[in-house]
């Protein structure tokens, strides 16, 4: 069984389908840790809920810091001694440093169709930009921000009258397919990349 650590910012809906996931039967992987930046955030409670360690290191004490911040985020997350780590909606940019040490075995979901649209605000930007679709992509974490080899993607269309809220909607119910598909699938050691429609 594969040890997975789960970093979150948030509510963690990402995190709570991998959860949901790995909880079925026969899955390669087992969650060891949830942890986040934010002691507040909601999907921190919804771990415990569910029986999962968590772990939060509050990055705003740390100011500039990051390298401090991350030494500190890094004692949960090694003493839960991980094979993989998942980022689901953190919203912190990793030290290349940080990234180093779980090379090659880090995944992040990011809500656009990569190599399209890194960094924020992806849905506004794909209907800016008249795309006739948009979507989710799972990828290893490299040190050049949301440019890792893909390990899947999926696509909604973009409809007539879709806001960015709208859209986001509709991506993040993708996110939720695609994720727990690609974790499975990288657990057993396949990346050719999955392509869901």
């Amino acid at each position: 069984m594969k040890r997975v650590a789960i970093l979150i910012s948030g509510g963690g809906s990402n995190m709570l389908a991998l959860l949901r996931d790995m909880a079925s039967g026969g899955h390669p992987c087992v969650p060891v840790l949830v942890a986040s930046n934010d002691p507040k955030a909601g999907g921190l409670a919804k771990a415990a809920a569910l029986g999962i360690p968590t772990a939060a290191v509050d990055h705003r004490p740390f100011g500039r810091d990051r390298a401090g911040f991350e030494a500190a985020l890094l004692q949960p997350i090694l003493a839960a001694e991980p094979d993989i780590l998942c980022l689901a909606g953190f919203m912190r940019i990793l030290t290349p440093e940080f990234i180093r040490r779980f090379e090659g075995r880090m995944l992040n979901i990011h809500p656009s169709l990569l190599p399209k649209y890194p960094g924020l605000h992806t849905h506004q930007r794909a209907l800016e930009a008249g795309d006739a679709e948009a979507g989710c992509t799972v990828h290893e974490v490299t040190a050049e921000l949301d440019a890792g080899p893909v390990l899947g993607q999926a696509r909604v269309p973009i409809l007539p009258g879709d806001t960015a809220e709208s859209l986001a909607a509709r991506v993040l119910v993708q996110e939720h397919r695609l994720y727990p598909a690609v974790l499975r699938r990288f657990a057993e050691g396949q990346t050719v990349p999955l392509m869901l429609a």
